[in-house]
């Protein structure tokens, strides 16, 4: 992916996402991000995490505007039964989101 501590820039910039939901996003620790900010290149296993945790930024940004991603994330959601989606990717249940993005995007309502 490149320049890590730039990414991580970027998304604490464009997504309101601080380092700590960096690791709640991607289920890695919290030194491991630390060290990404500092320039430390992920395992392979967490580059997928990471990669992972991109393309739903990215699916997310097509319907909400990118600096309300954060604040989205960490706001309970009647779609997912009061959990926040957040809890919701921490959970392992990131399909639940894809659906409703894909439902959103097709028009079709949830």
């Amino acid at each position: 992916m490149g320049d890590y501590p730039e990414l991580l820039q970027h998304y604490k910039s464009n997504f309101g996402l601080p380092q700590p939901m960096l690791v709640r996003l991607t289920g890695v620790s919290p030194r491991s991000v630390a060290k990404w900010s500092q320039g430390e290149p992920p395992s392979a296993k967490q580059e997928k995490s990471l990669v992972e945790m991109d393309r739903l930024l990215d699916g997310l940004a097509r319907v909400l505007e990118p600096e309300q991603v954060g604040r989205w994330l960490k706001q309970p959601n009647p779609a997912f039964d009061g959990s926040t989606p957040l809890q919701v990717v921490e959970r392992g249940e990131v399909d639940r989101i894809w659906h409703m993005l894909y439902d959103i995007e097709s028009g079709q309502t949830a």
